[in-house]
């Protein structure tokens, strides 16, 4: 039986965190998946409750499950708080304390949604491509930090570090998903003027040597960035730091039409996965019924892949979500003149019943 912590966060997070319980219910009860479900707190809720974005008690939950299904967090209500306590200082620390260092953010553009893109239908259609992003150092985690008064005026610091161990693992893991598709793996960096990107260039090509069958190639993050609306299709699989990774993923996620259609996975060496749509908080939206909750529902998806070796089931869930776009279904976010738009409870159970239709 497989343990699942469940982790709704602020805003939007509880709504379409509900629809991914019902496709998990839906599992449990019609393909016998026995996963058993602890809930949690993270984010702004958990700030309101026990004054910690991250209260222990959800670590040591975490670490005693199989994986973790993450809503969102986040909103103006906790901006004002010293650093270390908003929401998502907590969403750093869980990937930060377990270890969860390779995100996996599919782009994917179904085919019914290719007007939805902002792009030319000939420029996106068939899109499929991975980014994979090192989620616990660079930028976000490292020191020194902070701001300080420095002659007479404020200053900023921010420190860009890597160990090239740190480098390493996160490129064994590109290398491997891209020997699984296309075999193609994008290096994006800025080893023109960062010199903790020439490492991250050196160490790249020295993990390249264990995996002949994927042709690496390096791209600077603005050619990158340019390339993904001029041509995106000719990524396969894309792997950069944290920074990079975190604008470049979103940028991404337009070419399919809608931030609200794309999962990621967050995984440590071992496979264990903490699963999110890659969509903040949406304060302004939560309570409305009219987010989308299709990501988290494929969050779900990606969770039995990765986590949980339920490939099966999460294609069946995958088919669900093309059955309910092919009969003209759309939340608002993603749709278009002569669909059916509906809300959020209304997609979810309309996946439920596709799912259960297979």
């Amino acid at each position: 039986m497989s343990k699942i912590l469940i982790l709704p966060g602020d805003g939007i997070g509880t709504e379409i965190v509900a629809q991914a319980l019902k496709v998990i219910n839906s599992l449990n009860s019609n393909n016998g998946m026995g996963m058993s479900l602890v809930h949690g707190l993270l984010g702004g809720i958990a700030y309101d409750e026990t004054g910690s974005p991250l209260p222990e008690i959800t670590i040591k939950s975490a670490k005693s499950c199989d994986a973790i299904l993450l809503g969102a967090v986040g909103g103006p209500k906790w901006e004002s708080l010293e650093r270390d306590l908003r929401p998502e200082r907590g969403l750093l620390g869980i990937r930060s304390e377990l270890n969860l260092f390779s995100n996996l953010r599919p782009a994917i553009l179904y085919p019914q949604l290719a007007n939805a893109s902002s792009l030319k239908t000939e420029i996106v259609s068939g899109l499929d491509l991975m980014i994979v992003r090192e989620l616990v150092s660079g930028i976000y985690f490292g020191e020194p930090r902070g701001v300080e008064i420095r002659d007479g005026e404020r200053f900023g610091i921010n420190s860009a570090t890597y160990y090239e161990s740190e480098i390493a693992r996160i490129g064994h893991s590109a290398f491997q998903i891209a020997q699984k598709r296309g075999k193609r793996l994008c290096s994006v960096d800025k080893a023109n003027v960062l010199e903790v990107s020439e490492l991250w260039r050196e160490v790249m090509e020295e993990v390249s040597l264990s995996y002949p069958d994927v042709a690496l190639s390096h791209m600077y993050v603005d050619n990158a960035a340019m390339q993904l609306v001029k041509d995106p299709k000719q990524f396969d699989v894309i792997v950069t730091s944290n920074l990079f990774g975190d604008v470049l993923s979103d940028c991404a996620a337009m070419l399919t039409g809608s931030i609200g259609m794309l999962p990621s996975a967050s995984l440590d060496k071992n496979n264990f996965g903490m699963y999110e749509p890659i969509h903040g908080s949406a304060p302004d939206i939560a309570g409305k019924d009219i987010a989308n909750p299709l990501a988290t529902i494929l969050s779900v998806s990606m969770m039995l892949r990765y986590s949980l070796n339920q490939v099966e089931l999460a294609d069946k869930i995958n088919s669900a979500v093309s059955a309910v776009l092919d009969k003209g279904y759309r939340t608002k976010d993603i749709s278009a003149v002569g669909d059916k738009v509906v809300g959020t409870e209304e997609m979810g159970d309309l996946i439920v019943m596709a799912l259960e239709s297979q």
